[in-house]
């Protein structure tokens, strides 16, 4: 396919879902869809590289998917959501994969969380109690 160039690309460290990322990931997506099953989640425990071939991943992806480089996942197409769900078997919770795809460590992703948080609920009263993003 040929993808128009967008000023979004430039952004040093941002990694923006749109079509060719979404093109590109697609397998590496579906693959993490598939954990939706169990059996599918088993069979991947038991032998990640060859889960990744059978879904034809490609040899960056599947090699980032064994070592658990989830950053360069998310710039070889994967959606931050199905990320998560790798992240599992690789022993990490929600907190620790947020921290890998910002390129920071669990206590420092935390504090972000914490800061980002600061004046929320006072910012909430001003809206009138309803969050609007």
């Amino acid at each position: 396919m040929n993808w128009q160039a967008h000023d979004y690309d430039k952004i040093p460290g941002t990694y923006v879902f749109d079509g060719k990322r979404s093109h590109a990931g697609y397998n590496l997506n579906r693959m993490a869809y598939s954990f939706i099953d169990k059996a599918n989640r088993d069979e991947f425990a038991a032998d990640m590289d060859a889960y990744c071939r059978k879904y034809e991943l490609s040899d960056e992806q599947r090699e980032a998917v064994l070592a658990g480089d989830f950053l360069k996942l998310m710039h070889l197409g994967g959606n931050v959501y199905y990320l998560a769900k790798i992240a599992v078997f690789h022993g990490l919770n929600v907190q620790d994969a947020g921290a890998k795809f910002h390129g920071i460590t669990t206590p420092e992703f935390k504090q972000l969380l914490l800061d980002n948080a600061a004046g929320f609920e006072e910012q909430l009263k001003q809206a009138g109690g309803f969050w609007h993003g």
